[in-house]
């Protein structure tokens, strides 16, 4: 009987925590309605809740993405899933965009792409710029639940590296894509970080002037793991180091060497990449 009775109520214990997904989304009608966004169709695609105005058939597409890009990261990446349910916002122009955008946030957007905001709890798009961004942004709430404490060379770099990607046997990688020439640009006129500088950046250098380069540097960087069968390994066992090794420097020199020896290699290596 008493362990009949922990069963149940172990049960009943893990019921009560599942997202409840069908209250969510009545109450997510609601808002919608009130805030005139009507005409939308709405998925659950786990931890998130997809929202389109484009009708069935292009959220179901779009849906897709956003399955296989969850599936794959938390299959490669991400121990953790978010613990609030997000919703997804995908609008199918610019106008729409910028519209939702200001009724849902009281904000105008700073980015024509879009983006994902915390205190919002939600992911707003563009979804006609294409799906990059889309996939970039999903990596953002699944680092602020696994690795919560990331800093952003990391977390950006993640980011950057999935907004062009595909899969290969199975795995999620990154593919070459824009950010490579204006990067290519930089090195050449000796405008590049170095890796020490640019993992120690604080948010705000991180995000300041330089963020282009700082974008691209981290996500090169991390597109040079991948190539070289590390970044899977490189990502999880620096979150295990974070307490000692907030940036990250030690455990990836550890992972890949003495780091100013390897800076000119990549340097060169990274002059040779091509985005067609």
């Amino acid at each position: 009987m008493r362990l009949t009775a922990l069963i149940v109520m172990a049960a009943a214990s893990t019921a009560s925590a599942a997202p409840d997904y069908a209250g969510h989304i009545k109450a997510l009608r609601d808002k919608l309605a009130a805030k005139g966004l009507t005409g939308v169709t709405i998925r659950i695609e786990e931890p998130f809740v997809v929202i389109g105005d484009a009708g069935e058939d292009t959220l179901a597409r779009d849906a897709r993405t956003v399955r296989w890009a969850a599936d794959k990261l938390e299959a490669d990446f991400f121990a953790k899933r978010p613990t609030k349910i997000l919703d997804i916002y995908l609008f199918h122009d610019a106008e729409s965009y910028e519209r939702g955008v200001q009724l849902l946030t009281t904000d105008a957007p700073d980015t024509p792409y879009g983006f994902y905001s915390p205190s919002a709890q939600g992911l707003f798009m563009n979804i006609s710029t294409g799906g990059g961004t889309l996939v970039h942004e999903i990596v953002h709430p699944y680092v602020e639940a696994d690795f919560p404490d990331a800093p952003p060379w990391l977390n950006e770099g993640l980011g950057s590296l999935f907004e062009q990607s595909a899969e290969q046997d199975g795995h999620i990688v990154g593919l070459t894509n824009w950010r490579l020439p204006g990067l290519q640009h930089a090195i050449v006129h000796g405008e590049v970080p170095t890796f020490s500088s640019l993992m120690h950046l604080g948010s705000n250098d991180f995000y300041g002037d330089d963020q282009g380069i700082n974008y691209a540097e981290s996500r090169y960087l991390l597109y040079y793991l991948q190539q070289t069968g590390k970044l899977r390994g490189f990502y999880k066992a620096f979150r295990a180091a974070h307490a000692k090794d907030p940036s990250g420097f030690q455990t990836l020199t550890k992972t890949v060497g003495d780091l100013e020896k390897l800076q000119p290699a990549w340097e060169r290596w990274v002059k040779t990449l091509r985005f067609q």
